[in-house]
């Protein structure tokens, strides 16, 4: 894997995204008229977003020499689901998306733990050197995390207005993934191979 600048990595990775909260915030009470249909802000910024995450997950592909699953997974369902918000001028293919990856990425944790086969230890494992019993309560608590991430999704969107759903996606989700970390922080400390060797 090449080495990439981190604010240059940072940016491919959530460019879109901020991207896609500006494009909605300015054209959320507007609306677009695109080959004699008429579409929202939500919409409009969607067609914006699905384009931008193509061209920058290339872009962090060429740079780096590799993509992770979830970036491959999330890029397909973008294109799925952004398309066909497009294409029936209704956003609510696209706010499913978050849902589906997210469910998905609960059931492959829960799948692998099943199987006896932890698959985050195998993906993550170099990254982050941990004891085996340390992956597998990590991969407990991701499967769990996931899984509530999946209901909060469907629950926002479904009772809430887009602009709140907007900002639950952009904002919300980032805080509460980093939060899991930092509230991790102690499993990590506690089965770190180094800790060990020492």
């Amino acid at each position: 894997m090449n080495r990439v600048n981190p604010w240059v990595k940072a940016g491919l990775e959530y460019g879109p995204l901020i991207l896609f909260f500006v494009v909605f915030m300015v054209m959320r009470d507007r609306t677009v008229m695109i080959g004699g249909t008429e579409y929202g802000g939500f919409i409009f910024a969607t067609m914006i977003f699905v384009p931008v995450l193509a061209l920058t997950t290339f872009a962090l592909w060429r740079l780096t020499g590799k993509l992770s699953a979830m970036q491959i997974m999330t890029l397909v369902l973008v294109i799925v689901f952004g398309g066909l918000s497009v294409w029936l001028n209704d956003e609510r293919f696209f706010k499913m998306k978050p849902t589906i990856i997210y469910a998905i990425f609960a059931g492959l944790l829960g799948l692998g733990l099943a199987l006896r086969r932890n698959w985050l230890e195998l993906v993550m494992g170099e990254a982050l050197p941990m004891q085996h019993e340390g992956w597998v309560k990590l991969t407990r608590r991701m499967a769990l995390l996931f899984l509530g991430l999946a209901v909060a999704n469907e629950f926002v969107w479904r009772t809430m207005s887009d602009t709140s759903w907007v900002n639950f996606k952009t904002f919300g989700l980032p805080v509460i993934m980093f939060a899991f970390f930092m509230a991790n922080a102690g499993l990590f400390n506690r089965y770190a191979l180094e800790k060990e060797e020492d």
